[in-house]
């Protein structure tokens, strides 16, 4: 008994994962705050996307 609607697809690994990323690529090049804001920016913006996607179908 299914009416039909696909599960959405999650993005918080993602933006967890960016975040920590941005945080460690940042932290090898002397700049972890900028590296932890360019990362939560990066998964913010797939975060978005992906929604944008679900949402038209």
């Amino acid at each position: 008994m299914t009416n039909g609607k696909k599960n959405p697809t999650g993005a918080g690994a993602i933006i967890a994962l960016l975040i920590l990323g941005g945080a460690i690529v940042g932290g090898m090049m002397g700049q972890p705050s900028a590296g932890l804001l360019i990362g939560t920016a990066l998964g913010l913006l797939i975060a978005l996307l992906l929604w944008l996607r679900e949402r038209g179908k």
